[in-house]
C-alpha cells in the first residue's frame, strides 16, 4: 500500500472518500468498471439483432467465450503488470485495447471479425477491472477500502442492469453498430483521462516484482478452451469428440504446469477435485458458473424467437441476475462467520433450483417465471459469495491465501468460458441455424438447458464437501 496513506484518521466515512485526494481516482475506477460490466449485458441484448444482420449463429457462444478468455489472460497477470509498470500507463493502454475491440465489432460484417473484436474487448475490459481492484489496494488506505469496494459493487450492479437498456435503445432506434461506437467513444475518453488526469502511481512508487508472467500456461489454458469451443462448429461424430478430448487434455496439462510453478502459480495446488474441501470449493464455483451460463449466451435469442419478447424485455430478464446478486449480497453483509456453511448451501441450492427451472420455463414461459428464475440464479451466487471467500481462506495455508483470493474470480470466469463453449456444442448439435423454425429452436433450448443439469448436480456435490467439517 502507498505509504502516504498509511495513517488512519479517527473518523472516516463516505465524505472522506469523495475528498480531493481520492475522488478523481475513484471516478476513473468507476468508469472502468462501468465500461466492462455494461458491455457484458449489452452484448446479450444485441446478439439476436447481430445474428440477424451478419449471421454466424453457430458462433454465438464464441462472442462470450473469447471475451472471458481475454479477461482471464490479462486479469491473471494484472498484479504483476502494475508492480512493473504502475497504474497509469497499463490502465490507459487497456482502455485503448478496449477501444480497438469496440471499433472492430462496430465494423464487423461477418461473425469471425466480430469475434476478433470481442477478444480485444475482453483483453481491455478484463485488464481495466482487474487493475481497478489493484488500484483500490494501492491508492486507498485500508479504512477506506470497504467504502471503495461498496462503490464499485454499486456501479457494477447499476451498469449490469442498464447495459440491456443501452443495447436495446441502440438496436431499436439506431443500430447495433452504433452501440459499439458508443463504447468506442467512452473508452477513448477513459484512456485520455487516465493518461493525463489519473493520479495513479508509477512503477517506482509501487515497487518491483521479480515474478514472470505465465505466458505458456495461459496459452495452454486458452487453447484448451478454444478447442472445446471449436468442437461446436460443424458438429460431427468424429471431429467433435476429438476436439473436446484434446481441449480437456490441455486443461489438465495447464493444471499440471501450474502446480509445478512455484513463485507465480495462478491457482492453489490441486485446485479442482472433491478430495480436499478447498478443491471442492473451486470445483463448485467452476461447475455452477458453467451451469448458469446458458441464460446469458442464449437467453435473449430464445426469448425473442420462442416467446416473441422485445429485445429490451429479453435483455432485462437477463439483467435481473445483477439485481438478485446485489440484493442477496446486501442481505447477508452482516452474517457472522459461524453461519457461512449454511449460507453457502442455501445459496447453491437456490441457484440449482434456478438452473433446473429453466428446462421448463425457457420454452413454456411465462415472462414472470423466467424473470424469477434469473433472479434466483443471481440471488444464489450473491447470497453465498462472501461466505465462499471467507471459508476458502480458512481452508488454505497462509502462504496460499492471496493466490486463492485471486483464483476465485479466475475460476469463475473460466467456468463462464467453458460453459459458453459447452452449450455451443449442444446448441449446434441440436440443429440451431439461422432462420430455424420455432419448433427447432424450442428443441435446441430444452437441449441446452438440460445439458447444464450435470454441472449443477456436480456443483451441489462439491458444495456438500466444501462445507463439511473434514
Amino acid at each position: 500500500m502507498n505509504p502516504q496513506h498509511s495513517s488512519v484518521p479517527a473518523k472516516s466515512g463516505w465524505k472522506e472518500i469523495l475528498q480531493k485526494d481520492y475522488r478523481r481516482s475513484m471516478a476513473f475506477i468507476c468508469l472502468s468498471v462501468w465500461l466492462h460490466a455494461s458491455m457484458v449485458t449489452a452484448m446479450s441484448t444485441m446478439i439476436p439483432n447481430i445474428v440477424e444482420n451478419i449471421g454466424g449463429i453457430s458462433l454465438v457462444p464464441w462472442t462470450f467465450a473469447l471475451y472471458e478468455l481475454g479477461s482471464i489472460l490479462v486479469g491473471a497477470g494484472s498484479g504483476l503488470i502494475v508492480y512493473r509498470y504502475g497504474l497509469r500507463n497499463p490502465m490507459s493502454i487497456a482502455a485503448l485495447v478496449f477501444t480497438l475491440g469496440s471499433m472492430i465489432c462496430a465494423l464487423a460484417n461477418i461473425m469471425p471479425v466480430m469475434l476478433v473484436g470481442r477478444l480485444f474487448q475482453g483483453l481491455g475490459g478484463g485488464g481495466l477491472v482487474a487493475m481497478s481492484f489493484v488500484a483500490i489496494g494501492t491508492l486507498f488506505p485500508s479504512h477506506l477500502m470497504p467504502r471503495a469496494i461498496a462503490i464499485i459493487s454499486a456501479i457494477w450492479g447499476t451498469s449490469a442492469f442498464l447495459g440491456p437498456l443501452i443495447g436495446a435503445l441502440f438496436v431499436e432506434h439506431l443500430s447495433w453498430q452504433s452501440a459499439f461506437w458508443y463504447f468506442t467513444i467512452l473508452s477513448v475518453v477513459l484512456a485520455t483521462c487516465i493518461r493525463f488526469g489519473f493520479s495513479g502511481l508509477s512503477s517506482g512508487e509501487i515497487g518491483k516484482s521479480e515474478g514472470r508472467f505465465p505466458v505458456r500456461r495461459l496459452l495452454v489454458l486458452c487453447l484448451g478452451v478454444l478447442l472445446i469451443a471449436a468442437a461446436g462448429i460443424n458438429v460431427s461424430t468424429t471431429k467433435t469428440p476429438a476436439l473436446v478430448s484434446a481441449g480437456v487434455a490441455l486443461l489438465w496439462l495447464f493444471l499440471r504446469m501450474d502446480a509445478k510453478a512455484e513463485g507465480n502459480r495462478l491457482l492453489p495446488k490441486r485446485p479442482i477435485g472433491l478430495t480436499k474441501r478447498s478443491s471442492a470449493g473451486l470445483t463448485m464455483i467452476l461447475c455452477f458458473a458453467m451451469g448458469a451460463m446458458a441464460i446469458t449466451v442464449y437467453g435473449p435469442l430464445f426469448m425473442v424467437n420462442i416467446h416473441q419478447f422485445s429485445i429490451m424485455a429479453a435483455g432485462y430478464v437477463v439483467a435481473l441476475t445483477a439485481v438478485g446478486w446485489s440484493v442477496a449480497a446486501m442481505l447477508v453483509s452482516g452474517v457472522p462467520v459461524s453461519l457461512d456453511t449454511r449460507v453457502i448451501m442455501l445459496g447453491m441450492s437456490i441457484l440449482t433450483v434456478g438452473i433446473v427451472g429453466f428446462v421448463y420455463a425457457i420454452t413454456e414461459g411465462p415472462l414472470l417465471l423466467l424473470g424469477l428464475l434469473v433472479i434466483m440464479e443471481g440471488f444464489g451466487f450473491g447470497l453465498a459469495w462472501s461466505s465462499i471467500l471467507r471459508r476458502m481462506l480458512t481452508l488454505v495455508a497462509a502462504d496460499d491465501r492471496e493466490r486463492t483470493s485471486a483464483a476465485i474470480p479466475t475460476v469463475h470466469r473460466l467456468g463462464f468460458a467453458l460453459g459458453a463453449a459447452w452449450i455451443g456444442i449442444v446448441a449446434n448439435a441440436a440443429g440451431l441455424t439461422t432462420g430455424a423454425p420455432v419448433e427447432t429452436i424450442e428443441f435446441v433450448a430444452r437441449s441446452v438447458f438440460i445439458s447444464c443439469l450435470p454441472f449443477a448436480l456436480l456443483g451441489i456435490v462439491a458444495a456438500v464437501k466444501f462445507v463439511s467439517s473434514r
